[in-house]
């Protein structure tokens, strides 16, 4: 055989050993290399070893000129086949890549199976005890109130729980105490006084609902005629309700701000936020869950450059100021107090700002990660003055330093250190009072907050999220739907139980109240009475 023959012959196996050493070698060389951007290069590698495969056969191969002919005819009717038979149905997970299903197949999610509830003040159990207009005063036994996104310090950490709970699930399993369908969306739950209230997409109505905390009964829902959806992002509304002094304020996946009464779901008023500032939505959809205080309610705006932060009157819905020049992104505003100033911060599409809360008034900036990739982590308030920042996609983390400026009301910002050692997506970091952890690209991890060295790195849990409940445990909702109770300690690593809950793609934050748990995806929402000691 002639060496030209050889390696025409071994070429297939050529390309392949190619695409395996380009694969180990970005293995090795970026060890770092975020999740996404691994798989989708793997992937890139991988089509690009086919295709090449396919021309060597076409062109070089030593089979008869009319078999490689009629198989290339066969290859481009497949192809016009497959663009015909095969639709993109939303993601596979975290990683951005699409999921393929046959294009007669149902839809990915099931809201529009689900009928759409009767949109104010429906007692759906009928009167008496499941009547919304019957105040549920106080909280249930066993439970406490989370009345927003991330718990009360927007920090990923539970308070108010006084019970202690047990931290072997495999000793003492938690008790599902209902299961039952879901509009689509990503929104978590808040809960007050026995309620839990989130966000979900029926149809063509975005939904504001209140569901019975220990029975899963829908008390009231409110009802905008709006759709958002995203092929990547799926459907639905993302940020979750914040519930203060009695009602309920909701940020919709299109820009709708309403102010509810929480006891009935009635309409007190509401802002097309977007639409009002003359802003483009964000391309996954606007998912800041409003921010109360003082007399005023602030959310983030849109991709246009220009109000990235916008307060109106809690009472009236009046507006009373927009500020910032950024884009915004994906995270929600929080309050903190920072080297004896108070200041909303704002996690932007180029960088984090500082604004005074009365005016909106740019204090301090600091620009920080890539605006052609999307923030959603929360920035970590550290001791000393200091913020942990963090994102996916290649951003990575850094910590920087707060001290106030010369100029009167004015903060400077350094930064102290940048690495890759925590690079969160979908999920945010949390202190743990000498650590910190988070997911880092989808396994749990702890890092020196001093330096930035990672102390450990374990599990698998994908895009998923965490909270921290106390003396070091954590609530792991992983993204293919389990969750998982751990110990996440300086020393290390231990999962100490596991919850079958839910079994298709959850990007959803849990949400404990109390000693219950609430666990939500796109299909299907699940409550559990943890177990006490």
């Amino acid at each position: 055989m002639s060496k030209f023959r050889f390696h025409r012959l071994w070429m297939p196996l050529l390309l392949v050993l190619a695409a395996v050493g380009a694969i180990f070698a970005v293995g090795v060389l970026r060890p770092e290399m975020d999740r996404n951007l691994n798989r989708w290069l793997t992937t890139a590698i991988w089509l690009l070893c086919g295709l090449l495969n396919v021309f060597w056969f076409l062109l070089f191969s030593r089979v008869s000129g009319k078999l490689r002919l009629g198989i290339a005819v066969a290859l481009v009717v497949l192809g016009v086949a497959a663009s015909q038979m095969v639709r993109v149905d939303g993601v596979v997970d975290g990683s951005g890549l699409p999921k393929l299903a046959w294009s007669w197949s149902g839809k990915g999610t099931p809201d529009l199976a689900l009928p759409a509830p009767a949109s104010v003040g429906v007692a759906v159990a009928g009167e008496g005890e499941g009547d919304p207009s019957v105040a549920l005063d106080g909280t249930v036994d066993g439970s406490a109130d989370v009345p927003q996104f991330f718990g009360a310090l927007r920090d990923g950490v539970v308070r108010g729980v006084e019970m202690e709970l047990v931290s072997d699930w495999k000793a003492a399993a938690p008790k599902e105490m209902w299961r039952q369908p879901i509009g689509a969306g990503w929104s978590a739950f808040a809960v007050v006084g026995g309620r839990a209230f989130t966000q979900e997409q029926r149809g063509a109505e975005e939904l504001v609902t209140c569901y019975e905390l220990l029975t899963g009964r829908l008390l009231w829902s409110h009802s905008d005629a709006a759709h958002f959806t995203q092929w990547q992002g799926g459907e639905g509304p993302r940020a979750t309700p914040t519930v203060v002094d009695g009602r309920v304020y909701s940020y919709g996946a299109t820009g709708i701000l309403n102010c509810l009464e929480m006891r009935t779901g009635k309409l007190v008023w509401s802002r097309k936020v977007l639409e009002e500032v003359g802003s483009e939505n964000l391309e996954w959809g606007t998912s800041s869950s409003p921010l109360v205080f003082d007399d005023k309610v602030v959310v983030t705006g849109g991709s246009t450059s220009g109000a990235v932060l916008l307060a109106f009157a809690r009472d009236s819905g009046e507006p009373v100021w927009k500020a910032g020049s950024d884009e915004a992104s994906y995270a929600s505003p929080l309050l903190a107090t920072l080297a004896g100033r108070r200041v909303i911060l704002s996690n932007n599409a180029r960088s984090l700002t500082f604004h005074d809360p009365a005016t909106g008034v740019l204090v301090a900036e600091h620009e920080w990660g890539d605006a052609r990739w999307p923030k959603a982590s929360q920035p970590v308030v550290m001791p000393g003055d200091r913020l942990f920042l963090s994102g996916g996609y290649g951003m990575g983390c850094q910590m920087v330093q707060v001290t106030a400026a010369g100029e009167e009301g004015k903060l400077a910002v350094a930064e102290l250190w940048r690495g890759l050692k925590l690079k969160t997506q979908f999920n945010s970091a949390s202190f743990g009072g000498e650590f910190l952890f988070g997911l880092d690209d989808g396994r749990m991890a702890c890092i020196d907050p001093a330096n930035g060295d990672r102390l450990w790195k374990e599990g698998r849990f994908g895009s998923g999220q965490s909270l921290m409940v106390n003396d070091g445990l954590v609530i792991i909702q992983s993204e293919p739907g389990p969750v998982y109770l751990a110990s996440v300690k300086r020393e290390g690593f231990e999962e100490l139980g596991k919850l079958e809950a839910l079994s298709s793609k959850t990007w959803n934050h849990p949400t404990l109240a109390g000693r219950y748990l609430l666990v939500r995806n796109d299909r299907e929402v699940v409550c559990y009475e943890l177990p006490v000691k």
